[in-house]
This record gives C-alpha cells, structure tokens and sequence, in this order.
C-alpha cells in the first residue's frame, strides 16, 4: 500500500480586524474581531504567580497576569495570536495610564503583536486585596 502524501500544516488562520474606514486607527487594540472557531473563555486572572504571590508594583503584577492568561491558553491549546477579547479592570487609572509605555513594552514581550478588542475599566475593588489589576480574556482557535 503506498504511503499517503503528508498533508503541509498550515499556521491558524488570523482572525479579521474590523476597523470602520473613517475611523482614526487604535493603537495596541482592535475596535472588533470577527473570529469563527472553538471559543476559550479564561476567567479573571490577577498577577500572582503559582503559588499565589504577588510582585510589588503596577507592571510586574500586569506581566504575570498576562502570563497566566498565556499559562491558560496553552493548556487549551491556544497562542496569544488566538486572542480575540481582552477585558482589564484596574484599581487606579491614574496608575495604569502612567505606566502606559512599559506596559506596552510588556504586553509586546508576552503576548506578542496581537491587539485583540480590549476594554480597561476602573473598579473599587478586585477579590484579591492585594491585585491591582484583573484581565480576562477570549481566545478562538480556527
């Protein structure tokens, strides 16, 4: 019996961007996604590490929360370019738009260039005392 052809795996499909014409372009997110595929939901994620520790500060606490969206992703077999949804709740805009360019520079080492429809909201009080911020995200894999 001949041996059947292999099959050339392809690279996910990305999803589309929908950015109305006349509309000035978002820098580091996306005002629509339009994704087909098996949906990932991943819950509130703080920036505490395994063990439930949080690194002092802003940044370090919105780079291991991003890493434990990536931790979850992975474990659903998804990649942060499967991304389609970002929602961060922040105790303090004032705290988040400061840090704004680390934050990007973070963003960009974790996650990648991927800018998925986001939304940032300022709350009173997240579960964990000691959270400054909370992000969920939506990932669809094609």
């Amino acid at each position: 019996m001949p041996a059947r052809p292999k099959r050339k795996r392809r690279a996910p499909a990305r999803h589309q961007v929908l950015q109305p014409k006349s509309w000035p372009k978002p820098k580091g997110y996306a005002n629509g996604i339009k994704a087909r595929g098996v949906a990932i939901y991943v819950g509130g994620q703080v920036g505490w590490d395994e063990k439930e520790r949080f690194p002092k500060g802003f940044v370090p606490q919105a780079k291991q929360a991003l890493e434990n969206i990536v931790a979850v992703l992975r474990e659903g077999g998804a990649k942060p370019a499967h991304l389609v949804r970002m929602t961060w709740y922040v105790l303090d805009m004032d705290e988040y738009l400061a840090a704004r360019r680390e934050l990007g520079s973070v963003y960009r080492a974790v996650i990648g260039d991927n800018f998925p429809a986001m939304a940032l909201v300022q709350v009173g009080r997240l579960f964990e005392r000691e959270a400054l911020l909370e992000i969920e995200a939506t990932a669809v894999l094609p």
